[in-house]
């Protein structure tokens, strides 16, 4: 499974961005696809989670209203569409699968693959 983050930018606080990632090498019935992120000296940080089959989806509490994770199947992409940013959200943002799609999960350690990263920048 290979996973390939793009989207992210340079924005003013109260913008919107969205972020794509491109999934291949696989099929992903049963799989969650999920966002991080990972700001500068912290800890990289659960985001949102789409159930491939279902399109359930979750959201972390910071970001819930604002974020919204959705997938295409026809293209194999995950979406991560960000709006009213706030500088706090200024990080890399990385894609995630993992097979166990049915399972409420959130942390790193749970996700198998992983994409590269994109950065998120948010002015004050």
């Amino acid at each position: 499974v290979q996973l390939q983050a793009s989207g992210g930018g340079l924005v003013q606080a109260g913008g919107s961005l969205r972020l794509s990632c491109a999934a291949s090498g696989g099929t992903f019935s049963g799989y969650a696809m999920g966002w991080f992120r990972q700001a500068p000296g912290k800890e990289r940080e659960f985001v949102a989670r789409v159930t491939w089959s279902s399109g359930y989806t979750y959201h972390a509490d910071s970001v819930k209203g604002r974020f919204i994770i959705s997938r295409d199947k026809a293209k194999n992409t995950v979406y991560l569409q960000m709006n009213s940013l706030k500088p706090e959200d200024t990080a890399v943002y990385y894609c995630a699968a993992t097979p166990f799609g049915t399972a409420h999960v959130t942390g790193v350690n749970e996700y198998d693959y992983w994409g590269q990263g994109t950065q998120v920048t948010v002015s004050s």
